[in-house]
């Protein structure tokens, strides 16, 4: 999937769209990328002369890729954040990198989904976290 194929599933439009292409795996798993251009709005002042993709923003990537996983309950609704948990920053990100996210599904239950993912750049572990969200109706 490109960007235009996957606002199809997710409501995330720019600047906040933090996957450029997906594919989405028959063994459940997902694989995501992003590319850190560098004028991306939250590296501006984060960190002047020395830019760093925030962990914040990592976790919404993987949290974007790992939507998709569930893109046939996401017509007419919208993923939330419920926790993100053993969350560990291994090395960072900067621009020019390439962010490739891999996640797949461990438990839900309904609309609750729990999922592991990892986001590395060549190959090298960035971070990893436990995510879990509720699918919840759009009003």
């Amino acid at each position: 999937m490109n960007r235009d194929e996957i606002k199809n599933f997710l409501p995330h439009r720019e600047p906040m769209l933090l996957v450029d292409e997906m594919v989405v795996n028959e063994d459940g798993t997902v694989v995501g990328k992003y590319h850190v251009r560098g004028d991306e709005f939250f590296l501006q002042g984060h960190y002047p002369g020395n830019p760093v993709v925030p962990g914040v923003i990592l976790c919404e990537i993987m949290g974007q890729s790992s939507s998709l996983l569930v893109k046939e309950f996401l017509k007419g609704k919208t993923p939330y954040f419920t926790g993100i948990d053993k969350t560990r920053f291994k090395h960072p990100v900067y621009p020019g990198d390439t962010v490739e996210v891999t996640a797949h599904i461990t438990n839900h239950r309904a609309m609750l989904f729990f999922i592991e993912a990892q986001a590395k750049v060549n190959g090298k572990l960035c971070v990893e976290a436990t995510l879990s969200f509720a699918i919840l109706e759009n009003k």
